[in-house]
């Protein structure tokens, strides 16, 4: 029984056919809308009330359906309140608004002619099977169903893609298709995989930053809710994984959700944690299964392009066939009428005495004007050839022709009615014969109908990955008991050591050598005699610690060099030999692998002849954490001291720019931006017209779209800018170093004007330029080398004239091959050869 129900469940409820790609409740909701059809809207609860008598049930399933239906704005014109998908508001009682069939779904989806019926669950009345659905309306439309044992979910996709997807594979060409939802927003399909089970995407709501303290969600992730996303805002907020002040829901005609952050926190920052703590970003597993051949299947969104593109083509081949057939019928009695009143056959049964006796002379009358297939006609035979015998049922409807027509008929008119049929039925069998070509042209001429207004609106792009420890706000601190041995989030009354997140692992090192990295928590016992404890950052190849301990067995000292990179955590480790009384003696941590001097003082009675003596950790080669170290001394020592700090020995740090995200990486992932040390700054130049030094942040999303250039600060460069002045309607050059250099502040170098535009920046030392200026339609191309227009000057100059007019097209010249001696600078090393010498020029 439960099988039986199982089997039920799957294939008459919860799964789309592939055929029209609706579900039977769907299917019946759009087949009683047809037979309803008037051109007039009709109340959706009529709607209802007409549907149960093929739906057995209830109103409430249909309702939600038409909803559903309704809502996708394909098929159902709707009136009324029928709610919103972007706020999740439920539409108005099926009593207050009303629904028709749009002019697609009458284009595409009914023809009678071509449907198999069957009877509905009372017997009482027919229902399709399955429309004649000549669209692949299940990829537009999407669905979701959860069965017995298995569920769907297809994703909606374009319209217009949909079709030119449909076009290309009747080519024979190759097509992707890729998920487009009314919510807009951004898609990542990197691993769609065709939309089949195991596959997975990920959406983002579009957020804009509208200045420094606010952000704003104006696009939703599919499925998501302007109210379910306010929520888990505000979850994420009161578990302080974002710190924000308010959520204001100014949603209308456009989503609007505005975000106020708190002071100080930075926007880029929430933004990646609004994608990793909230419904900002949503992940969604699609699994294309569809019923076909009375069974459920699993399959791809490219094959069910392809069964419905074949689908439509024998549809529209149906049509073709049945269209023909009534066209010869048409022709067929035509021309029997024809001849019938024109060679005046029907007074030939003016005395027949019976019926039959008029049928029998009707027949030989046409005889002697037609043949048919039986008679196997000869060449000679002027006759005119039907397609088929004449039948009993053709001679009855000439006798019922009424003496009114007979009087007024007109041969010309009769003539050109059986031409344009004869016309009619070439063109049809031309279709036949080219059927994809005229499948082709069907797709194109709906594309052309209804295409207009059904461009994607979720942009498809590569995500950045988004480190949830990277981007989580410090909502707790950390605090230590040296002494015990505790460290936690709720340690309020003892030693405060950072901010930090709920997220965070720490990093504990004792004074006996020993080292554990575990996950933060209230309050956690790691041992007593804490010596340090910090937030530990997983895969850090930058944070150094130098230390000096004491061997227990010995008592010698060892000085080390290490990273922790790796670990498994609660696990303790060794940063000594492990041996028992075993000490640490100094120990310092650095972000940026500084190597500090330290001073050495050995106890006073100990044999050796210097005690006290600098050690410089920059002559120690990092290693691993497992490393025994150098000898430092095997005299007792008494103190370790910090007598200098010291610089970076593993040099400037490689950043490039990801144009995907807009983000500084250093794995080199992008564009390179060079080599950056300890207070090296970026040079962003706006398109706008607008410079700014920023500091080298990995967690800033810079705007790729907006900026003309990006690279390290050097307060010696010379910035090159052409561009046009609104005011006087002068295109200017400038050449400036910058001066005001205030972080994170934008300074605007052409002038206020709103018609002034940023043609071109450059940072060579001499460039070349080529333009053109169009004047009445006639153009006039130039060159120019810029270092020779104008000196440098302040940031604030307008610069020199390099034409009275705007310039319709600007270009770089690339420099020629620099020569040897432009090439020489003091420290430079040129191979040469001379008659046979070799040697170095330097």
């Amino acid at each position: 029984y439960f099988l039986d129900y199982a089997s039920y469940v799957i294939l008459e409820r919860a799964v789309p056919a592939f055929e029209d790609g609706l579900k039977p409740v769907q299917r019946r909701i759009m087949h009683t809308l047809f037979e309803m059809h008037d051109g007039r809207y009709h109340k959706v609860a009529n709607v209802i009330g007409q549907t149960m008598a093929l739906h057995p049930h209830g109103d409430a399933a249909i309702g939600d359906a038409m909803v559903h239906v309704g809502q996708k704005d394909l098929l159902l014109d709707c009136q009324g309140n029928w709610g919103d998908v972007r706020t999740g508001d439920s539409a108005a009682a099926s009593r207050y608004i009303e629904v028709r069939l749009t002019k697609f779904a009458l284009d595409v989806a009914f023809n009678p002619k071509t449907t198999v019926w069957q009877l509905s669950y009372d017997g009482r009345r027919r229902e399709p099977v399955v429309l004649p659905m000549k669209f692949p309306l299940l990829l537009v439309q999407g669905v979701e169903g959860i069965a017995v044992g298995l569920s769907t979910k297809i994703m909606p996709h374009n319209f217009i893609e949909v079709i030119k997807a449909a076009v290309n594979c009747l080519k024979g060409k190759s097509f992707e298709l890729y998920p487009d939802f009314l919510t807009g927003g951004a898609v990542d399909i990197s691993d769609y995989q065709d939309g089949k089970r195991g596959g997975k995407i990920l959406c983002r709501a579009t957020i804009e930053k509208l200045d420094k303290n606010m952000l704003a969600v104006t696009d939703l992730p599919f499925g998501v809710t302007t109210g379910s996303l306010i929520e888990s805002i505000i979850k994420a907020a009161d578990k302080g994984k974002i710190k924000i002040k308010r959520v204001t829901d100014n949603t209308a005609e456009k989503v609007e959700v505005l975000i106020e952050l708190a002071a100080g926190v930075s926007p880029d920052v929430t933004l990646d944690a609004l994608y990793a703590f909230t419904d900002c970003q949503v992940s969604i597993s699609p699994n294309a299964c569809v019923v076909a051949h009375h069974k459920p299947i699993f399959t791809g969104v490219s094959d069910l392009l392809r069964m419905s593109v074949d689908l439509t083509k024998e549809l529209l081949r149906q049509e073709l066939l049945i269209e023909q057939a009534e066209l010869e019928e048409k022709w067929h009695f035509a021309s029997l009428e024809k001849i019938f009143i024109e060679q005046r056959i029907y007074r030939d049964i003016e005395e027949s005495e019976s019926f039959d006796i008029a049928k029998q002379t009707i027949l030989a009358g046409l005889k002697r004007f037609v043949s048919t297939p039986a008679d196997a006609p000869q060449a000679s035979d002027t006759r005119l050839l039907l397609r088929r015998e004449i039948t009993e049922e053709d001679i009855e409807r000439l006798t019922e022709i009424r003496i009114r027509r007979i009087s007024k008929y007109n041969t010309f008119a009769a003539e050109e009615y059986i031409a344009k049929l004869e016309d009619e039925l070439v063109q049809v069998r031309h279709h036949l014969a080219h059927l994809t070509e005229f499948t082709i042209a069907y797709y194109e001429d709906l594309l052309k109908k209804y295409g207009k207004g059904r461009e994607r609106r979720t942009v498809i792009r590569q995500f950045d990955q988004i480190q949830a420890t990277e981007v989580v706000a410090n909502n707790a601190k950390l605090y230590v008991n040296r002494a015990e041995g505790f460290v936690g989030m709720g340690l309020k009354k003892d030693e405060f050591v950072c901010d930090c997140s709920d997220l965070d692992d720490i990093l504990v090192i004792r004074r006996d050598g020993k080292f554990t990295v575990t996950r933060i928590a209230e309050k956690t016992f790691v041992g007593k005699d804490i010596l340090h404890v910090a937030v530990w950052r997983k895969n850090d190849e930058r944070t150094t610690y130098n230390a000096v301990y004491c061997d227990g067995r010995d008592g010698t000292s060892f000085v080390k060099r290490f990273q922790i990179i790796g670990i498994t955590r609660d696990k303790e480790y060794d940063i000594s030999k492990g041996t028992p009384g075993s000490r640490m003696l100094y120990f310092s941590a650095n972000a940026n692998s500084e190597a500090e001097l330290i001073t050495v003082t050995l106890t006073p009675g100990c044999k050796a002849r210097v005690k006290v003596f600098d050690y410089n950790f920059a002559e120690l080669e990092i290693k691993g954490r497992a490393a025994q170290g150098n000898t430092l001394t095997k005299y007792p020592v008494r103190k370790v001291s910090l007598k200098e700090a010291g610089k970076s020995t593993i040099g400037a740090q490689v950043y490039s720019l990801d144009e995907v995200s807009g983000k500084l990486t250093t794995d080199g992932r992008g564009r390179a931006l060079g080599h950056f040390d300890t207070g090296d700054s970026l040079l962003l130049i706006y398109a706008d017209g607008h410079y700014e030094i920023s500091p080298v942040d990995t967690t800033r999303r810079f705007p790729i779209e907006q900026l003309m250039h990006i690279g390290k600060f050097d307060e010696s460069q010379v910035i090159t800018a052409v561009y046009y002045e609104g005011g006087k309607g002068w295109t200017l050059v400038k050449r400036f170093k910058i001066e005001s250099r205030q972080p994170g502040q934008r300074y605007r170098f052409i002038s206020d004007h709103k018609l002034s535009k940023l043609h071109l920046v450059s940072l060579a030392e001499h460039q070349r330029i080529s333009y053109e200026i169009t004047v009445k339609s006639k153009k006039y191309p130039g060159e120019a080398e810029l270092s020779s227009i104008v000196d440098v000057k302040g940031w604030k100059a307008l610069g020199n004239k390099l034409s009275e007019s705007k310039l319709s097209k600007i270009g770089l010249v690339e420099a020629p091959a620099e020569s040897i001696e432009e090439k020489l600078t003091p420290g430079t090393t040129i191979d040469f050869d001379v008659q046979g010498v070799q040697g170095e020029l330097f």
